[in-house]
């Protein structure tokens, strides 16, 4: 078997699948730079190309719905270990079929891309309704947060609709990266940003401490404690989420 070694990224796990075909290996697996090689497999380094992913790309519309070839990016950023051998499985079907596979969910591999891809939407829903911003004293609205999926690319359109007409940073402490909206358009950046030290408190605005608490005595004044349903709180707001609201911090 060969292992091909990309970069990590989704284009670059495209034109390892263009370069299983192109070499004509007979049995592939995939792992992202600096992972721990397979025993007695024979490595081939993929470099990334947008020409080949592209490629890839094109194929996979000729086989597959929007939907369809969505849910292999969706699949991908749900960082599920060995998820690229899954998505390659898959994939590798639709090129195969002269029919479309994504209904056919009685094969293991087409209902574990449908999982994994469920299991990223669910979360990033919840990251557009739980994220929620503080104000640093360079005016600069940032959350923190730690996904367990790799949403960030899923929601930073509808932050970039949603507050258009301000600076804000979501940054990712699990990847250690981050989206930057500068008014014109959302980047990646990579930023050291050690919050757990103090140094995100450090950072917040005098107002924004003094709303924290305004909002959070709002919150204890409107959670009646005779109503109160934990089971069907946690259900809408898994407690995983809590450490990033503000009305759940303990003021």
């Amino acid at each position: 078997m060969t292992q091909l070694i990309y970069d990590g990224s989704y284009q670059g796990w495209l034109t390892a699948v263009f370069e299983a075909y192109e070499y004509k290996f007979p049995e592939v697996s995939f792992a992202a730079r600096g992972a721990a090689p397979l025993l007695f497999d024979k490595e081939h380094t993929v470099i990334t190309d947008e020409r080949k992913a592209l490629r890839v790309l094109k194929g996979l519309y000729k086989h597959l719905s929007h939907e369809g070839v969505a849910s292999i990016y969706k699949a991908f950023l749900s960082e599920i270990p060995g998820i690229e051998n899954t998505m390659w499985a898959f994939a590798a079907r639709a090129f195969s079929s002269k029919q479309n596979i994504e209904s056919d969910l009685s094969n293991k591999v087409v209902w574990s891309v449908r999982e994994a891809a469920r299991r990223v939407r669910k979360e990033s829903h919840r990251m557009k309704a739980f994220v929620r911003f503080r104000l640093a004293k360079d005016q600069l609205f940032h959350a923190i947060v730690a996904p367990e999926c790799n949403v960030l690319p899923l929601i930073a359109s509808h932050f970039a609709k949603r507050y258009a007409d301000q600076r804000w940073l979501i940054y990712d402490e699990r990847r250690k990266y981050g989206i930057y909206y500068d008014l014109k358009e959302v980047q990646a950046v990579q930023i050291s940003f050690e919050h757990e030290h103090g140094s995100v408190a450090d950072l917040l605005s005098e107002e924004e401490e003094i709303f924290q608490k305004l909002w959070r005595s709002y919150f204890d004044s409107t959670n009646i404690k005779a109503r109160k349903n934990l089971k069907l709180q946690m259900q809408h707001m898994p407690k995983k989420y809590w450490r990033y609201l503000t009305e759940k911090m303990i003021g």
